[in-house]
């Protein structure tokens, strides 16, 4: 029987996928700079595979990223923090990624 993907594993595929093409990067480039193959990253991008924290880590410094780890009971108060006030429609935070995808 197939289980279904994880959610989180496709949602950090997607934000990896959309940094690396934000740099330029191919599938390939970006597994050389984090010294894993082009298969095992694609898995990852495609949320197909989970990775360890260190494997994690080197594919978003080959994005230009930082990862950040927080322990799960945060992940409310993070994503609250995340959110627009009321009055706004723009987040709090926002990556480089994302400012310069609006440039």
């Amino acid at each position: 029987m197939i289980s279904a993907p994880d959610p989180l594993l496709k949602e950090l595929g997607l934000r990896l996928r959309k940094a690396r093409r934000a740099a330029g990067l191919s599938q390939e480039q970006t597994a050389l700079r984090a010294n894993i193959s082009r298969p095992r990253y694609r898995d990852i991008e495609t949320g197909a595979a989970a990775a360890r924290a260190t494997t994690l880590v080197n594919v978003a410094r080959a994005l230009g990223m930082e990862m950040m780890l927080i322990p799960q009971a945060m992940v409310p108060a993070i994503q609250s923090m995340l959110q627009p006030p009321a009055d706004d429609d723009r987040p709090a935070f926002t990556s480089d990624v994302e400012g310069q995808e609006r440039s």
